[in-house]
């Protein structure tokens, strides 16, 4: 999908000063606008649904998804892209709620964004570079299925209505865009159904049925908690956890909307806006959050593209709340369950499971995408599946690399010599087998191993040259190291004889 707006409001830095925002095209305001209010709307059910997983109020999980989209909009990183509570921050902190009350949480929730301003000043967003595809396609493809059994729930056990309404959820989204697109798919089919159903007296399932909405708006305050030591020690742990698989999913989700987009952010900038976002809601009563993939899939495939949707899905959802409550309350859950599945099926990255794509793309970067995907979700985590897919993508990729460093010799009986060319990258996996591939009994007394063709990145390869150095010394033989260059040399010159005992 291209992006239809400048490109200075999409990428992460502020805009240039006096810049004219580009949601002032009436065209982009009204797309912002409308991709804000579906959003909004969507956000109701899922808020509440995580407060009852964190074990607190509905309007904590509401309240924090109204005050983080609105903060994230002026202080995060990438526009368009929602950050309200989530379910991985709310099983991180449902122990704190259910062991030490709704307070211990409050406090913890403003730690962790204070953790989070810290690990994004350092530069922690700077890991993301080390994502590889592979773990990437498979984020994308477990966040698809993931989204899409969120939704069984809410489609067991339930009235027989509830199917029928779905099916025509769906098919008004994706036939409607074919008549305009002025008006977004996913809310004129939430608008059909709660009319129909209200109308005909259908009794479903409907958003009021999840939890009381608040009535009144969030007063700012500290946490009732004794400011110790101890308390410190409580929620320090979960604190930490909270902003690591916050930022986790967070950059994760700001990379996978740059991909959509065409277009850049700035990770650093959104690690620390997060940090923020979170001390800001935990002031207000809220249970904290990060980005939420499934809510930005829907903004921007709205065609959202600025910072505008994403302040106006939190301020539309404290409206919608506050003021519209017992209009809102009726919203049948079989629309908004329809616009996910719909969401689901459009995220999930088809093109990677055809068969020809499977011929072509090498075997470990598969095993890396389904290995993703299995652990992702088996665990329901998607921090969990990209951490462990990442660190599979790196052992493959060791190993890989460690086939391309070799050792050949040629023997020059005139100068009674041998010469042993080592070419390739000497790290801890190519390094290992190094001693086994020189004959130490047979070679001549004068021994040259030239590294011209190769580099030296740490202290195992250091280690193995000077295995190799003290066998031959050992049999009265001399060995010169040629051909280094600086880097190798530098490291090579500064460990050498202080790894091993043989010198």
């Amino acid at each position: 999908m291209r992006s239809s707006v400048l490109p200075d409001s999409v990428r992460g830095p502020r805009p240039v000063s006096g810049a004219r925002p580009p949601w002032l095209n009436p065209r982009v305001f009204r797309t912002e606008v409308l991709a804000g209010l579906v959003v909004g709307l969507a956000l109701i059910p899922e808020a509440i649904s995580f407060s009852v997983i964190a074990g607190v109020d509905p309007k904590v999980g509401l309240f924090a998804a109204c005050t983080m989209a609105m903060v994230i909009a002026f202080v995060g990183g990438r526009p368009a892209m929602i950050s309200a509570s989530t379910g991985s921050v709310a099983l991180v902190v449902a122990p704190v709620a259910r062991e030490h009350g709704l307070a211990y949480l409050l406090a913890t929730v403003i730690l962790a964004g204070a953790f989070q301003i810290v690990l994004g000043a350092v530069g922690v967003a700077k890991l993301m570079r080390f994502v590889p595809r592979s773990v990437m396609v498979g984020f994308v493809n477990a966040l698809g299925i993931l989204l899409f059994t969120a939704q069984i729930p809410n489609l067991t056990g339930v009235p027989w209505p509830v199917y029928p309404l779905t099916c025509a959820g769906l098919l008004l989204m994706v036939f409607f865009p074919r008549l305009t697109k002025v008006v977004p798919a996913p809310l004129v089919s939430i608008a059909i159904l709660t009319v129909i159903t209200v109308a005909a007296g259908i009794a479903v399932p409907t958003v009021g049925d999840k939890g009381r909405l608040p009535s009144s708006l969030p007063v700012p305050g500290l946490p009732d908690v004794p400011f110790d030591l101890h308390t410190l020690t409580v929620i320090a742990p979960y604190a930490l956890a909270m902003a690591l698989v916050g930022l986790m999913e967070s950059l994760m989700t700001a990379k996978l909307v740059d991909e959509i987009t065409d277009t850049r952010s700035d990770k650093t900038r959104e690690s620390i806006g997060q940090g923020i976002a979170n001390i800001v809601t935990g002031f207000f009563g809220g249970m904290g959050g990060c980005a939420m993939i499934g809510q930005t899939m829907i903004n921007v495939k709205n065609g959202a593209r600025t910072r505008l949707s994403t302040f106006l899905a939190g301020f539309f959802l404290l409206i919608l709340c506050i003021v519209l409550g017992p209009v809102v309350s009726r919203i049948p859950m079989a629309a908004l369950v329809a616009v996910m599945v719909l969401v689901s099926v459009g995220t999930f990255d088809w093109h990677s499971i055809r068969p020809a794509t499977l011929r072509r793309m090498p075997a470990g970067e598969t095993v890396v995408m389904v290995i993703t995907v299995i652990i992702t979700v088996a665990t329901s985590n998607l921090s969990i599946g990209v951490v462990v897919g990442s660190v599979i993508a790196m052992v493959i990729f060791a190993r890989r690399v460690a086939r391309l460093a070799g050792v050949t010799s040629v023997m020059d009986p005139d100068a009674g010599r041998i010469t042993y060319t080592v070419t390739g990258a000497l790290f801890f996996a190519s390094s290992n087998e190094l001693a086994t591939r020189f004959d130490y009994a047979a070679d001549p007394d004068r021994i040259v191993i030239d590294l011209t063709a190769a580099h030296i990145w740490d202290a195992s390869s250091v280690a193995a040259l000077d295995a190799v150095t003290t066998k031959y010394e050992q049999r009265g033989k001399a060995v010169e190291i040629v051909g280094l260059n600086r880097p190798s040399a530098e490291i090579h010159g500064r460990l050498t004889g202080e790894l091993t005992g043989g010198h």
